[in-house]
């Protein structure tokens, strides 16, 4: 299976879910033009209250459509967008990237993968139960995160459902993601 992109979406405010769109531009060093979250330092609620000057390493969230049919299936209503994602993906294993991946989104975005989204209890104000859904534990009782990940845009350009993904991993020894 090709993996691709299969919805955008933004915020111009500090809202939990984002509007599904037909494109929008990824800003290199930004984010996504028009979203709450685009910047240079740090623009989400809690990490403002800790050190407006934070380097921003959440400047665009993806997520994977899989967690989607996951949800679904086990009886939540989730669409693109409804998370907070501005980029919802199918095809990739997002969770099982290294550090530092660049995801290369449509003719020109690039995003470079920082870390994973640590779920919030906003999840829970969504739909009841879905912060416990997006956390797991693995063999070794290791919490995994479900929520997706945090990356920051390296090459600018528009973005649409239907464009291609390519993934490419970083040189050197990888990293596993952390929390962002």
């Amino acid at each position: 299976m090709t993996s691709r992109v299969t919805a955008v979406s933004r915020s111009a405010t500090h809202t939990f879910s984002k509007t599904p769109l037909e494109s929008i531009r990824l800003l290199a060093g930004l984010g996504v033009e028009g979203d709450a979250h685009a910047g240079v330092t740090v623009k989400h609620r809690s990490r403002v209250a800790r050190d407006p000057s934070r380097p921003n390493l959440r400047q665009v969230h993806l997520v994977q459509a899989e967690l989607h049919d996951e949800l679904r299936e086990a009886g939540f209503a989730v669409r693109e967008g409804d998370m907070g994602e501005n980029v919802t993906t199918r095809g990739v294993d997002l969770l099982a990237l290294p550090t530092g991946t660049r995801l290369h989104l449509g003719e020109a975005a690039v995003v470079e993968v920082t870390g994973l989204r640590n779920p919030c209890v906003q999840l829970d104000g969504f739909q009841d139960g879905l912060m416990k859904a997006v956390l797991d534990r693995d063999e070794e009782g290791n919490l995994v995160r479900k929520a997706g990940v945090m990356g920051v845009v390296v090459a600018g350009g528009e973005v649409r459902p239907g464009d291609p993904i390519r993934v490419e991993p970083p040189a050197g020894p990888h990293q596993p993601l952390r929390p962002v």
